[in-house]
């Protein structure tokens, strides 16, 4: 089956998750991704466990779909094979810091000489401009910065970060979606165009309801925990056994959950018949329906609540989460043959489509496991001009092929 992106050739030089993670999902969407890294190795996400055969699993969650090829940029040899490789390729994806590549000479302003039609896409902790461009960005320091950690955790404890790279992640998004424009502003153009894409611009845009309410009437949120900063009844509670996630989310499900626990009067009680008396009055509600939770198991009450049609989730670990029914209904896991862990187990798109079939074709890629193959069939170079740059330091072949270590 024909894939959308697979006249798409990709070469990504990003590393750590926001850039790779966002070029799997073009991968994942048939593009040609062409991981380009140091022959030493330099990607530290290669190095965070916990491992399966030396192979890092935290590596893996982000570069299927993927060929990876060694190239050494800061050797003149190596930056000679990259524009060859830049002359047919449609999209540079990057995530050095803010002028790295144009001290490199391989900037957009350098490439699109090479090819005018290149998308050239740069992921930064800050952005191209503004006085912190140059500084790096990491997930954490970003939630700290746009607020994101002061308005997470526990009303009495500390900030605290979320407990996934959310920034990084949600940037991945970007990565993907900002790509996918450029490419369709190009069909128009027939010009490509650089991207710059900040992971504080990202965390930003997604503070939502946080930023806007700040923004129009000067609402400052604070912590509340598992609670909600506007809807109630909207957290967590304690069951007889587990807790239990309950979104009483508009005054029609408010009103369901009242016949449910049989507190009929107070979807008439004018404290609690709309969501601004009960935020107005949610210290007197809320330990009244902490102690009726208590009185039966979490199994119970989500009965219960399926058949009032109230959302509401059992808490669970990443065990029962992957375990859940309506998970593994999904199929939403996969298993791949990588060629140094052996079977592994992946989490697989989330993109399902009528009329196309998102598969996973390649499994993560070790080291330079394609650098052999891929200078052979894209510049033609033959055993002896690779020994010889393998020699000099400039590439470094993987596991497999002629030259593997």
């Amino acid at each position: 089956m024909k894939q959308p992106l697979e006249d798409i050739k990709v070469l990504d030089l990003s590393r750590v998750f926001a850039g790779p993670a966002g070029s799997m999902i073009l991968g994942d969407l048939g593009a040609d991704v062409i991981r380009i890294e140091h022959p030493d190795g330099t990607d530290s996400m290669r190095d965070w466990g916990p491992f399966v055969n030396e192979e890092s699993t935290y590596f893996l969650a982000a570069n299927r779909n993927k060929r990876s090829v060694t190239l050494n940029l800061k050797e003149e040899k190596g930056k000679e094979l990259f524009r060859k490789l830049v002359e047919n390729a449609d999209v540079i994806l990057e995530n050095f810091k803010t002028g790295t590549m144009d001290r490199m000479g391989l900037g957009y302003e350098e490439v699109k000489k090479i090819n005018d039609k290149i998308i050239y896409c740069s992921v930064t902790g800050y952005g191209q401009t503004g006085p912190m461009n140059e500084e790096p960005g990491f997930d954490p320091v970003i939630q700290a910065i746009s607020g994101v950690m002061d308005v997470t955790g526990r009303a009495d404890g500390e900030a605290t970060r979320v407990g996934i790279p959310i920034v990084d992640i949600l940037t991945s998004n970007y990565v993907a979606i900002s790509i996918l424009a450029a490419i369709r502003m190009r069909d128009f153009t027939k010009v490509g165009q650089h991207i710059d894409l900040s992971l504080l611009d990202v965390q930003m845009s997604n503070m939502a309801n946080i930023a806007s309410s700040y923004l129009n009437v000067g609402q400052i949120s604070k912590r509340v925990g598992n609670a909600h900063n506007n809807v109630v009844p909207y957290e967590v509670f304690q069951c007889a056994d587990d807790p239990i996630m309950l979104s009483a989310g508009n005054d029609r499900l408010f009103e369901r959950f009242c016949q449910l626990i049989g507190k009929s009067e107070w979807a008439d009680d004018e404290k609690y018949k709309t969501n601004a008396a009960r935020k107005e009055n949610e210290k007197e509600l809320i330990p009244q329906i902490i102690e009726i939770m208590k009185t039966k198991t979490a199994t119970e009450w989500l009965e219960l609540l399926s058949e009032y049609k109230i959302p509401a989730g059992k808490v669970n670990t990443i065990e029962e989460a992957i375990q859940h029914p309506q998970v593994e209904a999904r199929e939403t896991v996969e298993k791949m043959v990588h060629p140094v862990a052996g079977e592994v187990k992946m989490v697989r798109s989330p993109m399902r489509f009528s009329g196309l079939n998102i598969t996973s074709r390649h499994a993560p890629p070790v080291l330079g496991e394609h650098t052999e193959s891929f200078f052979k069939e894209e510049l033609g170079l033959d055993d002896e001009e690779l020994k010889e740059l393998s020699d000099n330091g400039v590439i470094r072949f993987g596991n497999t092929g002629v030259f593997s270590n």
